[in-house]
């Protein structure tokens, strides 16, 4: 299949190109830094930041997108699901 974008830089701001599931876990990162994370299924979403830092967003709704560099998710303190890492 013939893409017109292939020649074009990618950058921050444009769309994702490669997607993996994210299942949480204290200990082990994520196979990426994303440049989004899908939320599925709302809920609490703990996770680390590319500068090293752990946030906590709560109550996010269902069939959310956050873009966020993130370098791993945890599972303590994370309630949300169906999440798909965009990179």
């Amino acid at each position: 299949m013939p893409d017109r974008f292939a020649n074009v830089q990618t950058s921050l701001s444009g769309p994702a190109s490669s997607g993996f599931a994210i299942t949480p876990n204290d200990a082990a990162d994520l196979p990426e830094t994303t440049r989004a994370i899908y939320v599925g299924s709302g809920g609490d979403l703990c996770l680390r930041m590319l500068s090293g830092e752990t946030l906590t967003f709560s109550g996010i709704s269902p069939a959310s997108l956050l873009p966020v560099r993130a370098t791993r998710i945890l599972a303590t303190g994370t309630t949300a699901g169906n999440l798909v890492g965009l990179v």
